[in-house]
């Protein structure tokens, strides 16, 4: 096995592992670039992301603008950014016959509506540019040499030993402390490790009986913090879920995690309301519409699953009609429009694709070449790093900017 100091490595076959060693390797094609991963799939969370579709970036004209959607990491990343934004991500894909589109809600996947076509991509580019990719390989045992560089201690289906040059970490996020306990031992601290990006469990929730029922617009707020995001939800047959929720989650991971996921959410169905213009919105319509039946007649584009459930709950009965709505039933509406309140009993993983907050603390962390500024010549990329954006391409496009960074700086032999 190559033990040269022209050789580098690279830890992780992920999206952050596969940029960087990709990077490095069109940097310098006289380096020789091995990409290791402990196990014996490559690139996993792309396959997986965005139903499988792969939310590779998010549309956005400046840094400025990115940075916006990342709770952990957004002062760190304004450089970075600089550096490799996500114009610079599609041109990137673009260069290597890979076409981005943009959805409505600014989220970009290949126009092959297909995360394979990105997977290839990467592992296409990888070969191309000479990566030697060894699958089902790890290092047990990683130690800094008195000159510079590293020894690797290999186990799995290509053990031995490697010396390399330089060496990046794009391994990914954990959910457990322990499991960066070897990067404590390479002199590094951690943020501890909680999740991002979760659904929330409401057991007794009084809208077990709409799973699949949406809403394109609502605010969820959390009782008692300063807490909450506004976008579509989605009702489910565990408790809630959908962008708002995800988002909410994320900005939210840290004092979530606090509160043992136990908490009140509450979610207003008209967010353009308030009690106020609410109430008078109610009075003109009862007005103009006083012989509608309340149940049977939705009102606010919500659907009518939810607005029969919302009314029933408030004590409205069937056949009621708005010019016979007593006061009553009619102020248990309206507060169930501004405020239902669902009790959070717990979280669930929104789908395979989990996130964590926490990592290798970004103040230990040149943030222009990725390198590590206790250990010379060791570079981190992706979740490992203390940095997790919102759904809808973030946490990738933080991969692609990281992961190149540390590529090319490890290219400057």
């Amino acid at each position: 096995m190559n033990t040269t100091n022209s050789t580098v490595a690279v830890l992780g076959g992920g999206a952050a592992g596969f940029f960087g060693a990709i990077a490095c390797a069109e940097a310098n094609p006289d380096l020789t670039v091995y990409l290791l991963e402990k196990t014996s799939k490559l690139l996993s969370k792309v396959r997986i992301s965005g139903g499988g579709r792969c939310n590779v970036t998010h549309a956005a004209d400046t840094p400025a603008q990115l940075v916006l959607h990342y709770p952990r990491g957004a002062k760190q990343l304004k450089e970075p950014f600089r550096q490799f934004d996500a114009q610079a991500t599609v041109r990137w894909f673009e260069k290597r016959g890979v076409r981005l589109k943009t959805e409505p809600d600014g989220r970009m996947f290949p126009v092959t509506d297909s995360s394979e076509t990105i997977a290839q991509c990467l592992l296409d580019a990888a070969r191309q540019a000479g990566v030697r990719i060894l699958t089902q390989t790890s290092p047990d045992q990683i130690e800094p040499l008195p000159d510079g560089g590293f020894r690797l201690q290999l186990v799995g289906a290509h053990a031995g030993e490697m010396t390399v040059g330089k060496l990046l970490i794009a391994t990914g996020g954990a959910p457990k402390s322990e499991q960066y306990a070897w990067l404590r031992a390479l002199g590094h601290s951690i943020q501890e490790p909680v999740p991002s990006l979760f659904t929330f469990n409401v057991p007794e929730s009084p809208l077990r009986e709409l799973p699949g029922v949406s809403v394109p617009h609502v605010r969820v707020r959390v009782a008692g913090e300063k807490l909450e995001y506004e976008g579509p939800v989605l009702v489910t047959h565990w408790g809630v879920s959908g962008p708002a929720v995800l988002k909410l989650s994320a900005w939210g991971a840290r004092r979530l995690h606090e509160l043992g996921y136990q908490s009140t959410a509450l979610i207003n169905w008209v967010p353009e309301y308030n009690e106020d213009t609410l109430r008078h919105h109610l009075r003109e319509f009862r007005e103009q519409h006083g012989k509608k039946v309340v149940t049977s007649n939705p009102l606010f584009g919500l659907p009518q699953r939810l607005w029969r459930t919302l009314a029933e709950q408030a004590g409205v009965t069937d056949e009621v009609r708005w010019n016979e709505l007593p006061a009553k039933p009619q102020n248990k509406l309206i507060e169930a429009l501004l405020n239902t309140a669902l009790p959070v009993r717990g979280k669930t993983t929104y789908k395979d694709e989990f996130v964590t907050c926490g990592g290798v603390m970004l103040g230990e962390i040149n943030m222009k070449t990725m390198e590590s500024r206790r250990v010379p010549g060791l570079y981190f990329a992706g979740e490992v790093l203390d940095i997790d954006g919102i759904t809808g391409g973030f946490n990738f496009q933080a991969a692609w900017t990281t992961g190149y960074l540390a590529g090319r700086a490890m290219g400057e032999m």
